[in-house]
């Protein structure tokens, strides 16, 4: 006679734990559709493409004006950040950046004007978007 048992979940850890795993699993993923479906996030229907087209639009539009009124700190900006600034191309942003390296941190924004292709008029144009301080 053979001896083996046959073990199942169910056996070892007893079938009310494994409902109340099954119950977890099945609560968590009826949470997550949930959330999926009211996500607030999500952008609303549009009958007609052009509304829908001034919508996207206009959420981008936002996110320029956003991003051209925020203040950049010229010591610990990135070349994607010295970009927005008006007249600052790639190369601009990378002399900046190599600049701070060589000779540290600036210690007032007319200190820029020391960067090779930087000149007061830009600094001038950009004082409102720039800072020096952490």
């Amino acid at each position: 006679m053979n001896d083996c048992y046959k073990l199942s979940c169910a056996s070892v850890f007893g079938a009310s734990a494994i409902r109340a795993s099954w119950l977890k699993i099945a609560v968590f993923g009826l949470v997550l559709v949930l959330m999926r479906v009211s996500n607030a996030n999500t952008a609303p229907c549009f009958d007609d493409t052009q509304q829908a087209y001034d919508y996207l639009i206009a959420q981008e539009e936002a996110k320029v004006q956003a991003r051209d009124n925020a203040t950049i700190n010229i010591n610990t900006a990135s070349e994607g950040e010295l970009v927005s600034l008006h007249g600052i191309g790639s190369s601009k942003a990378q002399e900046i950046i190599l600049y701070r390296e060589m000779f540290g941190r600036f210690r007032a924004v007319e200190d820029l004007t020391k960067v090779k292709g930087i000149g007061a008029k830009t600094v001038e144009d950009n004082r409102s978007r720039l800072s020096v301080q952490d």
